[in-house]
């Protein structure tokens, strides 16, 4: 460091640069933490989204089958964007003869990633 004719120091002490690099290194973490996280949540989203469809088509199919669904659980493969989702539809039977109470779970390696139920009727005639 060069002095001033009063016998003052200028310039940064290795210290001071340290104590810098160091807080720059927190906030640099904290940014990376931060963009894994946005990551995640894309990718649930993503998934949420492709697991809607998946439940939309299966519900599509039971409300157009001629006959009320059998009472039991089955599972169907669906395969929406390069992914292959489980959908398990769980069907039971209610009070009313006319009715079947389904559930539909979506699953990517056994975690559900969606689920809807509802109460389906059969065909009007």
């Amino acid at each position: 460091m060069r002095r001033l004719r009063l016998g003052r120091c200028f310039g940064f002490s290795l210290i001071e640069v340290l104590v810098a690099l160091a807080i720059v290194a927190v906030a640099m973490l904290a940014g990376l933490k931060a963009t894994g996280a946005l990551a995640d949540h894309s990718e649930r989203q993503v998934l949420a989204l492709l697991g809607q469809v998946c439940t939309d088509n299966e519900w599509i199919r039971l409300r157009l089958a001629p006959r009320l669904p059998d009472v039991g659980t089955y599972d169907v493969e669906c395969l929406q964007a390069g992914q292959t989702l489980v959908t398990r539809v769980d069907v039971r039977h209610t009070s009313n003869p006319g009715l079947r109470h389904v559930s539909v779970h979506v699953l990517k390696h056994e975690q559900v990633v969606f689920e809807v139920s509802n109460v389906v009727g059969g065909p009007l005639r």
